[in-house]
């Protein structure tokens, strides 16, 4: 049975890879039968097909095509047509015998029994693969991208409003002409020039020039070209907003789609028929519109398409994507326009934005491809080094369409609103709510949500944060905090500083320092232990806190985009507060009594590697936001501890790795997964071990054990696995009023296996009361839930599977966490 899973898995991780077409290439002579000679001017061709060719005079012919059929027919007058079997994707030689015969012309009467559209779209479908552009050995070609925000639904008395006063000037911009009255905002413009090798495979873009309103350009001109922004319809599903959609051409699209033949006519010369879709069932992935079909190739020459009504996405009233088709050479079709529009709002009665992308491609190369000298290095996307500063000129010549009106005048209205002081502020205000600090000139002031927070051991804490903010340098930042109980009475403190040394590669420095207390066994994702919130929707008393005091350096190191290492070395005190103890034997070996100040001190060096194959980022100097890869990624991490240095007491080795992905199974939901080893070599005091984190809050943490404990679990060798399967409403778009909401399901399920050399660390430090080894039997918990409650909330109800005979724990619970999903 395993081995069937694991051909079944490969088969269908490499059958699009197989599916790639090929040219048939046929060659031959035709001959009468009897008398052996060769016949001239006979028509050879495909079943089914208008692809065919005629033998010359000798009686030779050849066919060459990627839009074969599986039988090559030979047809003369005077001849009985002959019909041979042929063999797809490869070159053969095949020679015709025509006997001859008389045929009396008789009365054919054809009743065709079905739908027209199905048997167009069946054609359409087998020949996907030759009409890709994937199948070339090698394409080239110059891409335009435009990419445009405007708001719309503007109220046409907005302008008149006493708050807007400052902005009155940018409604000479607007376009009331539309639909939804709109205003543009941003705008972006790129030049480049693309280029494809299939074998040995290698893409390569150069932004020639690139053109940003209102943003420094060398933040995202790279992700301003070609590379990034294609929509394949060729491909079974596409993804938009974070779903699959199933394309209209997919290859089970009649599955979801139901189609009608509405028209006929030449598009540039080509006849093609116009197909009608929509979608057979509501709410699901689908789009509705229409494309138009060549009718030799079979290849879409333009389709309309736009979200099916209902479609259960959020904040996305509807989106159109609109593309073109050119017929290069005599078989081969390369989109040539590509345009996509976004209306993004709560409502049809508020304001929102209408996201706007338009692309076009010319001067296509085809099958000839570059050379190993020309796609070498390691960077696929290549920013020219005067795309920045392109004259004005350079883009009247070079642009492929011209700009409208409003569009040319956009990046001097920018300009002139980031020079109004509310629009600051509300640029200040935005983030606030998302980053948590106020700025205030150089300095930033935050996060509002710690300046107040609660614990037994501290009592009512209060702190004060800041930092420097891009204004002051977009190259380095210092940050700092100081917090003060009035339980204890005592200050606690931190200072740390990033600094960036090149952006070319990227090599960032961080230095700190912290006195201050932590919470151990908390997953990186949880909220922090001065967080409000974390202070009161507890379901237990946060009395078992650590006071760390240390000193930190890390040395970052991008090599590829995605690929980089960090140099690591802290040095550290713990101590322990409230309810957790150190515990140790007496010399005598007899007694056990309680350590005190400073017993654990800790130095460690060590190296995290992080490879995220083809990653992309959105980056403005230190700060950068991974907007994804399509390949999973993976870490590693090696520390080494080290005795006496500043009195440290252990020597120890650690070893980990992981690798965490996303796996889309179209409409059928999407999995993140992540699995995770590692093994601690020496003796160690328990927080030096993996304390597998666990949650004593009411909030759901994505990257914990939800009804575990703080420091109920301890391992010195381990595997994790966390899984989270999204079903987008699968089940719930099936049922009228569950539809209605939008309501999408989730099933989470995370285990740990582990084993701890008790004995040996007991060397070290006692472990606690209630803290327990993996070995006998792994902890397994699962729940279920449901997302996109009132499009914010999600809440899942969890099953703790093992180790139900602790004391303190819950076997059962809810847990709500709040989250933004398209």
């Amino acid at each position: 049975m395993k081995i069937r899973l694991l051909i079944a898995i490969f088969y269908f991780a490499f059958a699009n890879q197989l599916a790639i077409a090929q040219k048939t290439v046929i060659s031959g002579k035709v001959y009468d039968a009897t008398t052996k000679e060769t016949l001239p001017f006979v028509n050879i061709a495909f079943s089914n097909s208008k692809i065919g060719n005629t033998s010359n005079i000798n009686g030779d012919y050849s066919i060459e095509t990627y839009y074969a059929t599986d039988t090559l027919i030979a047809s003369f007058v005077g001849y009985k047509a002959q019909k041979i079997p042929i063999k797809k994707d490869e070159v053969q030689v095949i020679d015709f015998y025509l006997e001859s015969g008389e045929f009396n012309l008789q009365e054919v009467v054809i009743d065709y029994k079905g739908n027209p559209a199905d048997l167009i779209l069946e054609r359409v479908i087998e020949n996907k693969a030759a009409n890709n552009k994937e199948k070339l050995t090698a394409y080239e070609y110059d891409v335009y991208n435009k990419v445009e925000f405007d708001l719309n639904n503007v109220d046409k008395g907005l302008k008149d409003r006493r708050y807007m006063k400052s902005f009155k000037f940018i409604f000479d911009y607007m376009d009331s002409t539309a639909e939804k009255p709109y205003l543009p905002m941003f705008m972006t413009e790129s030049i480049s020039r693309f280029s494809y090798r299939k074998s040995p495979k290698a893409r390569k873009e150069v932004i020639l020039a690139s053109k940003v309103s209102g943003l420094p350009q060398n933040n995202i001109s790279q992700f301003l070209g070609d590379m990034y922004q294609n929509v394949n319809i060729y491909e079974n599903y596409i993804d938009l907003f974070e779903r699959n959609f199933v394309s209209p051409i997919s290859n089970f699209g009649q599955r979801f789609y139901k189609y009608y033949l509405t028209d006929s006519a030449f598009i540039d010369q080509n006849w093609c028929y116009r197909l009608d879709f929509k979608p057979r069932r509501i709410q699901e992935m689908v789009f509705v519109g229409h494309f138009w079909v060549h009718d030799t190739t079979y290849a879409i020459k333009r389709i309309d398409m736009s979200f099916a009504e209902d479609a259960n996405i959020n904040y996305v009233r509807q989106i159109q994507l609109v593309q073109d088709y050119t017929q290069v050479d005599h078989e081969t079709w390369m989109l040539s326009r590509d345009y996509i529009l976004a209306d993004i709002n709560l409502s049809n009665k508020e304001m929102g934005i209408y996201g706007r992308k338009t692309t076009t491609y010319k001067n296509f190369v085809i099958n000839q491809p570059r050379d190993d000298a020309f796609f070498s290095g390691v960077e696929n996307v290549i920013v020219d080094a005067l795309a920045s500063d392109r004259s004005d000129s350079y883009w009247t010549e070079n642009r492929h369409i011209p700009l409208a009106e409003n569009e040319a005048e956009l990046y001097q209205m920018v300009d002139s609103i980031k020079k109004v002081p509310a629009f600051n502020n509300l640029v200040d205000l935005v983030k606030l709510l998302f980053s948590g600090y106020k700025k205030v000139g150089p300095l930033e002031f935050g996060k509002y949500y710690k300046i107040y927070s609660y614990n037994p051991i501290e009592g009512h804490r209060f702190r004060l944060g800041a930092r420097t903010s891009s204004e002051l340098s977009e190259n380095f930042r210092l940050e700092g905090h100081v917090a003060y109980g009035t339980n204890d009475q005592r200050y606690k403190y931190g200072i740390s500083g990033d600094f960036l040394l090149s952006e070319q590669p990227r090599q960032i420095l961080t230095l700190g320092y912290k006195n201050d207390l932590e919470q151990l066994g908390q997953s990186r994702n949880a909220f922090s232990e001065d967080n409000i919130l974390s202070s009161f929707l507890r379901r237990t008393p946060r009395d078992k806190l650590t006071n760390v005091e240390g000193y930190n350096l890390a040395f970052e190191r991008e090599w590829i985009r995605g690929f980089s290492t960090t140099f690591l070395a802290n040095l550290r005190e713990m101590t322990a507060l409230g309810a957790l103890n150190y515990l140790t034997y007496s010399e005598s070996g007899s007694a056990v009594y309680i350590i005190d100040q400073g017993f654990i001190k800790d130095f460690n060096v060590g190296l995290y590697t992080r490879l995220a194959y083809r990653e992309n980022f959105i980056f403005s100097g230190l700060d950068r936001y991974s907007i994804g890869t399509d390949f999973p990624t993976f870490e590693a991490l090696y520390q080494r501890g080290i005795s006496g240095v500043d009195n440290s007491a252990y020597d120890y080795d650690i070893v980990k790795l992981a690798v965490k992905d996303n796996v889309k199974f179209g409409i059928w939901g999407n999995l993140d997964w992540r699995l995770e080893g590692g093994k601690y070599f020496g003796a160690l005091p328990y927080p030096l071990l993996e304390l597998h984190p666990g949650n004593e809050s009411w909030f759901y943490d994505n990257s914990a054990y939800n009804l575990m404990n703080f420091f109920e679990f301890a391992s010195d060798e381990y595997l994790s696995l966390f899984a989270t399967y999204h079903l987008e409403g699968l089940f719930f778009n099936k049922v009228p009023l569950l539809r209605k909401l939008k309501w999408r399901e989730v099933l989470t399920v995370r285990s740990a296996w582990g084993r701890l050399d008790g004995a040996k660390h007991s060397q070290a430090l006692l472990l606690p009361e209630n803290m327990y080894s993996l070995e006998s039997r792994p902890y397994i918990e699962g729940s279920v839930g449901i997302e996109n409650i009132l499009k914010i909330f999600r809440v899942d109800f969890l099953q703790r599977f093992t180790h139900l005979d602790h004391p303190n724990i819950a076997t059962f619970g809810i847990r709500v966490m709040v989250e933004l999903r398209f």
